[in-house]
């Protein structure tokens, strides 16, 4: 349940900083499509560890934490693709792009242990 609690603060914390570099973004080079992706994608994750939390079963809880893992898989690729592309600078991207990856694996580990916990149960 800990590391349930952690995600949920960690998945909403890094929302508030892809609201705040979409913002950056939209700013700096008016490229409002790649922004609104990761906008899009970046605060999904958060969104789907909330919706996790009042699962109706184990089988609904993995399925939103396994769209909160799609999603931070989804977002990892803007970031790379906006660093690349000269949008984000390295500090930006190396800072960004760790609370990304750090989410990406706290969520692998929460799925793998629930996919277990199910097949436990059969």
């Amino acid at each position: 349940m800990e590391q349930e609690n952690t995600i949920k603060t960690k998945s909403l914390t890094f929302a508030v900083r892809i609201v705040k570099l979409t913002n950056l973004l939209k700013e700096r080079s008016k490229i409002f499509s790649l922004a609104d992706q990761l906008l899009r994608s970046g605060t999904s994750i958060g969104a789907n560890v909330r919706e996790a939390e009042h699962a109706q079963s184990p089988a609904d809880f993995l399925s939103k934490m396994s769209i909160a893992l799609k999603e931070a898989n989804e977002t990892e690729y803007w970031i790379e693709l906006l660093f690349l592309t000269n949008l984000l600078s390295k500090n930006e991207y190396d800072s960004i792009n760790e609370n990304c990856s750090e989410l990406i694996k706290m969520l692998i580990a929460i799925v793998k242990t629930q996919k277990k916990k199910i097949a436990n149960t059969k």
